[in-house]
């Protein structure tokens, strides 16, 4: 049988990918479109790849998969943003601020 075989393509852990053309879009949007973004690197996990977490100046966020800290870095430098890493800095409160407004109007976070 041959449930639980690992794909031979897929470079690491099953379940697992790095960023995607429409992953960086997404990411180049948001930042056109809002002012004040700052990226924020995210640590690999045993369930994700290393993402990037981008938050606007209201708190407004996004998070999508990227190809790495070095990738991160690239992506921010070439959008002219600052970037910084979450686990030395931790999450804004603008972030958790924004969160919270959400939950009270009855949206989702």
């Amino acid at each position: 049988m041959a449930w639980f075989r690992r794909r031979k393509d897929s470079g690491g852990a099953p379940g697992h990918r790095g960023a995607n053309r429409a992953d960086l879009e997404h990411l180049e949007e948001f930042v056109r479109s809002r002012r004040g973004v700052e990226a924020f690197i995210e640590p690999r996990t045993t369930v994700t790849e290393t993402t990037v977490l981008l938050i606007a100046h209201d708190g407004e966020w996004t998070r999508r998969r990227i190809d790495g800290p070095e990738g991160a870095r690239r992506f921010a430098h070439r959008l002219a943003i600052p970037i910084y890493d979450v686990a030395l800095v931790g999450y804004p409160q603008r972030m958790r601020d924004y969160n919270e407004r959400r939950k009270k109007a009855g949206g989702t976070v």
